[in-house]
């Protein structure tokens, strides 16, 4: 099958994901409550929030440079940020193509493989999701008789066979098959690598690889976790000031703003277009584990869900125009 046709059916599948998360969020919810509840919304605090999302996609660009420079490459703050900006904006459209977007980007305008670039990246998302590990960790610790049992049940129907015991049988086998297909595959490019074909692609996984190992040679450790710190306390505080924005939800405080934090970032980890359903959907189910009302819970998702992907529309736009402009002495 054609590998465009594949990749179209595959977006239509999570888009349509995406709206069943949404129908089902609003299936049963009062419509005037949710935009009285928009419309009620104190927006002035969603300047702050705006702010601090941006600080945030700055210190991800600074820390992206941070894991290049092992490669023996130093692009420009400038130009990291505008790549990092650009590939928000492209995974509004098809999710994961701002990964590879980012990658041609900052590759072109900085004489930089592009398949060493795509190797950080995939570092850079290892490390994120042990971060958010980490804060689903706290999110526990610090609230353990409201979100314990919830994440509990959550994480063992996602992991169980049958909803029953966890597949360890399973799991073993699969790890088994992924080990052999890697090992077969090490085998078969050495006995091919002969034809040009397969010494291209031998270089592309070499570069890769490259890209991820590049963590272990950086040169400012303190500097990375730093930066990897400061996003996510960033994105806590950004998703805190919505429960300001919202009427009557400020007295449920910073804990439940991680909650929030927490389950919406599962909720955007599934791949339909800027976590469109997904996201609002997790903020309404979470929150309601609070006493909050699905409408409210709901409000509160779209409007956390809605700043986020104006920022990226609108200064993932800014970004990518100015892409050229600032780079047109290179080019």
């Amino acid at each position: 099958m054609n590998k465009k046709l594949i990749g179209f059916l595959q977006y239509l599948f999570f888009l349509g994901l995406g709206i069943f998360l949404l129908w089902l969020a609003l299936r049963k919810s009062n419509w005037n409550a949710i935009l009285n509840d928009l419309s009620d919304a104190n927006y002035l605090f969603m300047i702050p929030a705006t702010a601090m999302l941006m600080l945030s996609h700055f210190s991800r660009a600074v820390r992206w440079r941070i894991l290049i420079r092992p490669l023996g490459y130093n692009p420009s703050v400038l130009n990291a940020f505008l790549a990092v900006m650009t590939g928000y904006l492209a995974n509004l459209a098809v999710p994961r193509l701002g990964e590879v977007l980012k990658c041609t980007l900052l590759g072109r305008y900085e004489k930089i493989p592009a398949d060493k670039l795509i190797g950080t990246i995939v570092a850079e998302r290892a490390i994120d999701v042990c971060s958010l590990f980490v804060v689903l960790l706290l999110t526990i610790v610090f609230q353990y008789e409201l979100i314990g049992n919830f994440a509990i049940g959550l994480f063992k129907n996602f992991f169980s066979s049958g909803a029953k015991d966890l597949s360890v049988i399973g799991i073993t086998i699969v790890a088994i098959l992924v080990l052999i297909f890697i090992m077969f595959s090490i085998w078969l490019l050495k006995k091919l690598s002969r034809f040009q074909s397969v010494e291209k692609i031998k270089k592309a996984l070499q570069g890769i690889w490259q890209g991820l190992i590049s963590i272990r040679h950086i040169q400012n450790k303190g500097a990375f976790f730093f930066h990897t710190a400061l996003i996510w306390t960033l994105y806590l505080y950004s998703a805190y000031m919505g429960f300001f924005a919202m009427k009557d939800m400020s007295q449920y405080g910073i804990k439940a703003a991680l909650s929030a934090l927490t389950f919406g970032s599962f909720g955007m980890i599934v791949p339909s277009p800027g976590g469109i359903g997904s996201y609002q959907y997790a903020i309404q189910q979470v929150m309601m584990l609070y006493g909050v009302s699905p409408e409210k819970g709901l409000s509160l998702g779209m409007l956390i869900w809605f700043s986020q992907t104006a920022i990226f529309i609108v200064f993932g736009t800014i970004a990518f125009l100015l892409f050229p402009l600032v780079n047109k002495r290179r080019t």
